[in-house]
């Protein structure tokens, strides 16, 4: 039995892949079409063999793998798979699938936009992170340098399978980046869904599947209010304005997730929320003690946290000089484009370092 999400962009099965319309989509509408799964060296070894017991109508395939890391989700690498594309002379009416995590299903939707200016494509979900939010919403895109996701598009896959069936592959590490987008959408959405998760929340936390449903429709009802990111859709920013920054900080020193740094974000920016006086103390430690059950904080040096603050300057959202953020009102609702202080960066970055100091 699978469970269709309601959304008008595309739809949305969340399910085992062979009880979901994807056997039928590819007999119907492209069963004379060539058919490309994009992967990366992990789902390539894990999921592959999964996808084509689940629909061998897609046996044939062609596979083209990515390197694994945020720091191949770049123009360079993106050159290589156009390439590749064109050399299997794939056409406008063929379909791409993405079968990974956020780094698959941002640069093989950005890819897919682009190549002949628009070739329709599929998201597989393979992470806990990309099945509650990187695969759902349109936003494709590649880094640029240090900073994430400078170049992109807004284009919709023309479905989405969700199969909890690939988190068995994952290690622990990767559910909890995915929970760093569940506890965002808890945070900004409603005071019962957060009160009810934080008390869940430890290093050894299991997949559940009432909870990403619960994220995923959340987010697809901020997306079809607001499908171009022009106003409200800016709230499922919360945490990211720190969370990229710091991601940007690391991409070529050391590897750290996604989720990690949102959860950082997600701490800094709960914190600036509490020193403006909009949420108690109180709530902020529940915040703050929550995310320190399921990652340890890190220190920065002085000079990191300059050049954290650097690369805050030039993240998409900004406007002019101004450095903006998404801050709590409440637990449960959350505004955009906050103009925060350097000042305000400072003490934020700081006060993750004496989070550090205490683990």
């Amino acid at each position: 039995m699978t469970t269709k999400v309601p959304f008008s962009y595309c739809e949305i099965n969340f399910g085992l892949l062979k009880n979901s319309s994807l056997s039928s989509i590819i007999s119907n509408d492209y069963k004379n079409s060539r058919i490309i799964v994009f992967a990366d060296e992990n789902t390539y070894d894990l999921c592959l063999e999964y996808l084509f017991e689940s629909c061998p109508i897609i046996n044939h395939a062609d596979v083209v793998v990515f390197p694994l890391g945020e720091e191949n989700k770049i123009i360079e690498v993106a050159h290589q798979i156009l390439d590749a594309l064109s050399n299997f002379k794939l056409k406008r009416n063929d379909l791409i699938i993405n079968l990974g995590g956020g780094i698959v299903t941002d640069m093989g939707g950005f890819i897919s936009s682009i190549y002949k200016r628009g070739i329709k494509f599929i998201n597989i979900p393979t992470t806990l992170l990309g099945m509650v939010d990187a695969s759902i919403g349109g936003k494709t895109g590649i880094n640029l340098g240090s900073y994430k996701n400078q170049i992109g598009s807004f284009i919709h896959p023309i479905s989405i399978y969700i199969d909890s069936f690939f988190l068995k592959s994952l290690p622990q590490n990767e559910i909890i980046n995915g929970y760093a987008e569940i506890i965002k959408h808890a945070l900004i959405s409603d005071a019962k869904s957060w009160f009810d998760l934080s008390n869940k929340l430890e290093k050894n936390i299991q997949p559940d599947n009432k909870l990403i449903l619960k994220s995923i429709t959340y987010k697809t009802s901020i997306v079809e209010r607001d499908p171009l990111e022009m106003g409200l859709r800016k709230i499922l920013n919360f945490g990211h304005t720190f969370g990229h920054a710091i991601e940007g900080f690391f991409v070529d020193k050391m590897n750290v997730s996604h989720g990690f740094c949102v959860c950082l974000g997600i701490c800094a920016e709960s914190y600036l929320s509490f020193k403006r006086g909009n949420i108690s103390k109180d709530e902020y430690l529940q915040i703050e003690n929550a995310i320190n059950r399921i990652i340890d904080f890190i220190p920065f040096d002085k000079e990191a946290i300059n050049e954290i603050y650097e690369l805050m300057k030039q993240d998409k959202k900004n406007k002019g000089d101004q450095v903006l953020s998404c801050l709590l009102i409440k637990i449960g609702e959350c505004q955009y484009d906050k103009d925060i202080s350097e000042a305000e960066v400072m003490d934020a970055m700081y006060h993750l370092n004496l989070l550090a100091g205490t683990n």
